[in-house]
């Protein structure tokens, strides 16, 4: 898989037009729209749907097809596909939800927890998927979703368990002298209510962004040492070479470390708004 993957990438570079070293480039995050509805008018412009969006559909068709076809015939005695799939739902209704949140509430967020999880393993995982390489979450539309939809969560279970006390004590924390008041209620509300969902953005985006333009870089560096150089030049295109491929392995646990961050931060946060002294 891995060597199909350089074999791709170094292809895909060799085929661009005027030869030369082609590093990598934020406009690769912008592609031209494949698809276009003119009918449709989002924002004032049509909708589109570009490379991004078609790897995003992808990774959730496989994503729905894996599920069902390890739970369509349920075994007391699983098979392997069956087993696999039991194990990544135990990983995060055990190690996620059951930890953090207790056996009641991790079982009551324990859907949101698995889809976050698992949508985001198999967005990011696209990032070394041979004619596919790039992350479905290497634009901001799904990091910020997800992370609106982690933080609406929050203040409801907030809400839910103290209606009355859960903003004042979360911008109020008991046993602080009410004139430090005037320094810390600014500072809790501008880390628990805006700064969360900004970071959750940000981090996975940033890190599925940022893995994309090095595989990219190295892949590129490949091709221009030895295709276009050639020559003695082809000992740097090992080099280069060597390093893609450790950097594709490394790519591998950022995805799946990205999705347990997302969703353990996601349970931390509805831990933090079920806490009693809510």
């Amino acid at each position: 898989m891995l060597s199909t993957h350089i074999a791709t990438l170094i292809a895909h570079t060799a085929a661009e037009d005027g030869g030369g070293f082609h590093g990598p480039s934020i406009d690769e995050f912008f592609p031209d729209a494949l698809i276009t509805f003119p009918g449709i008018i989002l924002f004032g412009a049509p909708l589109t749907i570009n490379r991004i969006h078609l790897i995003q559909f992808i990774a959730t068709i496989a994503l729905v097809l894996v599920f069902w076809l390890g739970t369509r015939r349920m075994k007391v005695v699983p098979g392997r596909f069956q087993s696999v799939v039991e194990m990544g739902l135990d990983f995060v209704r055990i190690n996620i939800a059951h930890d953090l949140l207790g056996r009641k509430d991790g079982d009551r967020f324990l859907p949101l927890l698995t889809t976050i999880f698992f949508m985001i393993l198999f967005m990011n995982i696209t990032g070394i998927i041979p004619f596919l390489n790039i992350a479905g979450t290497a634009i901001i539309a799904v990091p910020l979703t997800l992370a609106v939809i982690s933080y609406v969560t929050f203040i409801y279970a907030g809400i839910k368990k103290s209606p009355k006390n859960f903003f004042k004590n979360s911008l109020f924390p008991s046993g602080v002298p009410w004139p430090i008041y005037f320094i810390v209620t600014p500072i809790e509300l501008i880390s628990t209510f805006i700064v969360r969902p900004v970071t959750l953005t940000l981090r996975l985006l940033m890190n599925m962004m940022v893995g994309h333009l090095l595989l990219v870089l190295f892949f590129a560096a490949t091709q221009f040492f030895l295709f276009d150089l050639g020559g003695w030049w082809s000992a740097l295109a090992a080099g280069s070479l060597a390093f893609g491929l450790v950097f594709t392995l490394f790519e591998i646990l950022v995805a799946v470390l990205q999705a347990y961050v997302f969703a353990l931060l996601t349970a931390v946060y509805i831990q933090l708004a079920v806490a009693e002294e809510h």
